[in-house]
C-alpha cells in the first residue's frame, strides 16, 4: 500500500484554488472533478466539497451565458427546428446520432477536389459500435477531372449525388461504367479503380459508404500509380527489390517515381476525358471467382417509388433486388421532400441507418431510450434527439428508435440512407393511413393509451396521407397560424 502523504494547510488550500481557477477557466464539468479526484489524499468531505464546486461553478457559467445569448434564443431559425448556437455546443456530446460538416476530415486534398471521410462512429459514442465497421465519405471533383488508380482495404458503395462520370475497375479484365445521378455502383475490397468527372462544368459529387475488411473501422487509401504526390505504395518497397521485380535500373526508377505531383485529384485534357470515356469491357462470370465479381450500375432514381406524393418520394434498393447489395445485407434508399413536407414518424425493426443531406434543409427529431433518464423502478424516460439538416450532415437512427425527418419551409429536402443489416427490416409506420396503431385490435387500443377505442380510431385515422405529409409549417399555414412549431 502506498504510503499516505499529510500536507501543510497551505499547500492544500493552494490545490482547491487550483482546482476552482481551473473549473472557471475550463466550462467542461469531467475535468474539473478528475482534478477533484488527483488529491487522493484529502479527507473524503473535502473531495465532496471540491465537486460541489465544479457545480456551482458549472451553474454559473451557463446561466451567465444563457443571459448573454438573450433575445438570440428566442428568435425563430432561418431553418426550422435549427438551435442557437449555444444550445448546439451543450448538446453535441449528448447526441451522437448527428454529424456536421466540421466532423469530415480530408484525407484527399488538391486544388481539383477532395475526399473527406468521417472518423470511426465509435471515437463519438459506444452506442453506434453496431456500425463501427462502417465509414462514411464524400468526393467532390471539379469539373474534367481525373481521380488517380487507388485501392481501399474496404467494400465501398457508392451513390453519384451530382454530375456525369465514368468509372473503371480492374478485376480480371478492366470494366468502364457510365455513371449519373441516382446511380449505385459497388468497388469490391482491393480492387483497384480510377473516374474521371467527364462533365465539362459540372461538379461530381460522390457518397460513399465503406465496408472495412482489415481493421474494424479503419480504412486505407493505396495508391499504385503515382510518384510523390499521391505516394505510390510501390516506392515502399527497397530500390534492389524493386530492380528486380521490374527489371528496371534503379537510376530510372528513382527518376519514374518522381514525376507525379499533381495530387490524387487532377486536371484532363478534353482528348484524355474523351478516351478514356470510350471503353467498356465486361469482367465474365467465372466460377468460383464469383466472389466480389464487378456488376453494371442501377439507378435509384428509375425504380418504382415506394412511398409517393405530392409532398415527397422515396426510393428503395433492397439487398434481394440488387445483387452489389446481396451479400452486404446493405440498403440503399433516397427521400426527396416537397418544401415543408415531412416524413411520417417511423422506426425500423433490424436497419441501422445512416443518413445523408444531399442538399436542402430541415430538421430530425427522434426518440432515444439509451440518453433519457431513469425512473425509480428502472423505466426508459426517452431522450429527444434534435438535429439542424443541412448541405452533407448525417444522422444516424438505430433499429428500433421512432424518428421523424422535416423539410425548413422554403427549402426541399434530398437524403440518401444507407441501411446497415437490411435483410428482413420493416418499417413500422407510427402516422398515416397504415400505421401500426390503426392495425391493433380496438380493446387493445382503448386499454394502452387508457380511453375509449372509438377516440384513439379517430385520432390515428385523421391522417389521410400514407408516408410524406405537410409539415409543422404547412399544417399551421392551412390552419392560419403564423408561428412555427416546436420542432
Amino acid at each position: 500500500m502506498a504510503p499516505k502523504i499529510k500536507l501543510s494547510l497551505p499547500l492544500l488550500l493552494l490545490l482547491v484554488l487550483s482546482v476552482a481557477v481551473l473549473a472557471g477557466k475550463d466550462p467542461d464539468l469531467k475535468q474539473c472533478r478528475s482534478q477533484c479526484k488527483l488529491k487522493r489524499e484529502t479527507a473524503e468531505t473535502q473531495k465532496r466539497d471540491c465537486e460541489k464546486r465544479c457545480e456551482e461553478t458549472k451553474k454559473k457559467k451557463k446561466k451567465k451565458e444563457k443571459e448573454n445569448e438573450g433575445g438570440r434564443t428566442n428568435q425563430i431559425s432561418e431553418v426550422e427546428g435549427e438551435e442557437t448556437e449555444y444550445e448546439e455546443r451543450e448538446k453535441e456530446e449528448e447526441n451522437p446520432y448527428v454529424f456536421d460538416n466540421e466532423h469530415f476530415k480530408a484525407r484527399i486534398e488538391t486544388e481539383e477536389g477532395t475526399v473527406r471521410v468521417l472518423p470511426k462512429f465509435t471515437q463519438k459514442s459506444q452506442l453506434l459500435r453496431g456500425i463501427e465497421n462502417f465509414r462514411i465519405s464524400i468526393l467532390e471533383a471539379n469539373h474534367s477531372t481525373f481521380v488517380a488508380p487507388s485501392h481501399f482495404d474496404a467494400e465501398i458503395i457508392l451513390f453519384v449525388a451530382q454530375g456525369r462520370a465514368t468509372v473503371t475497375v480492374i478485376r480480371e479484365r478492366r470494366a468502364s461504367f457510365e455513371l449519373q445521378p441516382g446511380d449505385v455502383f459497388r468497388v469490391p475490397s482491393g480492387a483497384p479503380f480510377y473516374l474521371i468527372n467527364k462533365d465539362e462544368r459540372e461538379k461530381l459529387r460522390i457518397f460513399n459508404l465503406l465496408q472495412a475488411t482489415s481493421i474494424p473501422g479503419q480504412l486505407e487509401v493505396f495508391h499504385g500509380p503515382g510518384g510523390e504526390d499521391p505516394e505510390s505504395f510501390y516506392t515502399a518497397f527497397s530500390w534492389e527489390l524493386l530492380e528486380a521485380a521490374l527489371k528496371v535500373p534503379r537510376d530510372e526508377l528513382e527518376r519514374f517515381f518522381k514525376q507525379q505531383k499533381g495530387g490524387a485529384i487532377m486536371k484532363a485534357s478534353r482528348e484524355q476525358i474523351q478516351s478514356l470515356s470510350q471503353h467498356e469491357e465486361i469482367i465474365p462470370r467465372i466460377w468460383p471467382f464469383s466472389e466480389g465479381k464487378t456488376e453494371r450500375p442501377f439507378n435509384l432514381f428509375k425504380q418504382s417509388p415506394w412511398q409517393s406524393n405530392k409532398f415527397g418520394h422515396f426510393h428503395i434498393g433492397h439487398p434481394h433486388e440488387f445483387s452489389q447489395l446481396q451479400d452486404l445485407g446493405i440498403a440503399i434508399s433516397f427521400a426527396d421532400f416537397t418544401e415543408g413536407s415531412m416524413m411520417a414518424p417511423h422506426y425500423n425493426s433490424k436497419a441501422m441507418t445512416i443518413g445523408v443531406v444531399v442538399d436542402g434543409g430541415g430538421g430530425f427529431q427522434m426518440a432515444c431510450p439509451h440518453l433519457g433518464r431513469r425512473g425509480q423502478r428502472g423505466e426508459s424516460s426517452y431522450q429527444k434527439i434534435r438535429g439542424v439538416l443541412r448541405r452533407d450532415v448525417v444522422i444516424i437512427a438505430p433499429a428500433g428508435h421512432p424518428f421523424s425527418i422535416f423539410a425548413s419551409p422554403g427549402h426541399g429536402l434530398r437524403i440518401v440512407f444507407f441501411e446497415i443489416n437490411a435483410d428482413g427490416n420493416i418499417k413500422y409506420l407510427l402516422a398515416g393511413k397504415e400505421n401500426i396503431v390503426n392495425k391493433m385490435e380496438r380493446i387493445a387500443r382503448g386499454l394502452g393509451f387508457g380511453t375509449a377505442g372509438k377516440e384513439v380510431k379517430r385520432i390515428f385515422r385523421h391522417q389521410e396521407e400514407e408516408f410524406f405529409f405537410p409539415g409543422p409549417t404547412q399544417l399551421q399555414e392551412e390552419r392560419g397560424q403564423h408561428q412555427w412549431a416546436d420542432a
